[in-house]
């Protein structure tokens, strides 16, 4: 049997260059929530929350009349969508969020399009060939409102040299 060397991947990520405060990322990626979408995360992450689990209580006891979906499966959704266009291949560590904030709910069926912000960059004093990037990411249900805002920082590789 022969043996087939595994090739290389691909970055699809921007390089911590290409991260000017004030570009903003329109992801092409949108994602339709749906009820086992929520069901399963909110099982798996041991959130016993009836907003999230009992649609009768959801229906007869909260001001919404119907499940909400996670605001962490909403966190995690809009962070994987913005991925495949900012940092896929190039991000070294998540560092963590600044500031997280859900302005309206999300319910099974909404769709999520989510963009990104670079509000700030700068090269790393310790790490020569990274720097530091946040970003702010905005999601909108198919209706245009704003349900997620995220500001994160993030370790970025920079381009090596050398690379187009």
């Amino acid at each position: 049997m022969t043996e087939t060397p595994e090739a290389p991947r691909p970055h699809r990520g921007l390089w911590f260059e290409e991260l000017e405060p004030g570009r903003v990322v329109h992801h092409a990626i949108r994602r339709t929530i749906t009820e086992a979408d929520n069901v399963l995360f909110t099982s798996i992450t041991m959130n016993p929350a009836w907003l999230h689990l009992d649609f009768d209580y959801a229906e007869n006891e909260t001001e919404f009349g119907k499940p909400l979906v996670n605001s962490m499966l909403t966190l995690a959704t809009v962070i994987g969508i913005s991925v495949h266009e900012t940092t896929l291949g190039t991000t070294v560590a998540n560092l963590g969020f600044q500031e997280i904030g859900f302005p309206a709910p999300l319910f099974h069926g909404d769709t999520l399009r989510v963009e990104t912000e670079v509000k700030q960059a700068r090269a790393s004093r310790s790490r020569p060939n990274q720097g530091v990037v946040t970003f702010e990411h905005r999601a909108y249900n198919q209706d245009q409102q704003l349900v997620c805002r995220a500001t994160r920082d993030a370790l970025m590789l920079r381009r090596p040299e050398g690379s187009a």
